[in-house]
């Protein structure tokens, strides 16, 4: 029996690493409803270190149907192979990172005034 290595683990060439992914926890008040908490959880959409700073610093917030529009326009430019969008979303411009589905940075109407944004291959207008 052969074996393979994969970044520190040894396991059978027969069997493959164990995957747990823990269950999400429901914070919505009706258990048909999902959660913000709920909808990061699912990897939906991820938020740099960077991108919290920000919009916290700007009074940036979303709604989880909100992310879930958000969610879908990164759906549609990974369709057409796009690595880093630019999506515009009502007076909130993002950059985001669209293979690891992660905002990058944020910023609002007036602070986007006048900026050129660089190193993107895409936009994404969403109403």
């Amino acid at each position: 029996m052969s074996d393979r290595i994969s970044i520190g683990q040894l396991y059978p060439a027969h069997t493959a690493p164990l995957s747990v992914r823990k269950p999400p926890v429901s914070t919505g008040a009706d258990s048909g409803t999902k959660g913000f908490r709920d909808l990061l959880d699912e990897k939906v959409l991820k938020f740099s270190h960077h991108a919290e700073v920000r919009m916290q610093q700007r009074g940036i917030s979303f709604k989880p149907e909100q992310i879930n529009r958000i969610a879908t326009a990164i759906d549609q430019a990974e369709a057409k192979g796009a690595k880093d969008s630019l999506v515009l979303f009502r007076d909130i411009a993002m950059i985001v990172n669209v293979p690891s589905r992660t905002v990058v940075t944020a910023m609002e109407g007036k602070t986007m005034l006048g900026n050129v944004f660089t190193q993107i291959d895409s936009a994404v207008v969403i109403t």
